[in-house]
């Protein structure tokens, strides 16, 4: 019996020293939010500070004369233009935009985060590198599918 609650003791103490702590919560949260509000308002280095520099975000869409599906990849070199350029007129997001983040996955160095926008989903991979938690990984879609067409 002893040796059953030694046991038990040990796998118990390993998952809260390797656990996430509330502050990386918030951190990945906050990283989820840069990476749209830096979209919203024209912000690329808000965007920088999110991503990654190996960042890939990629989606599937249909080639309508070929009638076939491909996956389009993006780098944070396009992301961090992307923020700098695609708002620049303030008329790609309603007056008060939609940014849920909703966290599925957190560990001690990797965390899966959803973030519904107004017009798309982001599933998210982030990591803790150095202490800092970036995006690493993005698969995306417009909540209209035919959008992808």
């Amino acid at each position: 019996m002893k040796k059953y609650f030694l046991i038990i003791t040990i796998v118990f103490c390993s998952f809260k020293f390797y656990a996430q702590t509330a502050q990386d919560s918030l951190n990945i949260k906050r990283v989820a939010l840069a990476y749209i509000e830096s979209q919203h308002t024209p912000n690329p280095k808000l965007m920088e500070s999110a991503l990654h520099p190996r960042l890939v975000k990629r989606s599937v869409f249909r080639n309508k004369t070929a009638q076939k599906d491909f996956v389009s990849e993006y780098f944070a070199e396009n992301m961090i233009i992307l923020a700098e350029t695609y708002n620049v007129k303030g008329d790609k997001f309603p007056k008060n935009p939609r940014k849920d983040v909703k966290l599925l996955d957190v560990s001690a160095r990797t965390a899966s985060v959803k973030l519904i926008a107004d017009a798309w989903i982001d599933y998210m991979h982030i990591v803790k590198e150095n202490g800092e938690w970036k995006i690493i990984n993005v698969l995306w879609q417009y909540n209209d599918v035919k959008q992808h067409e």
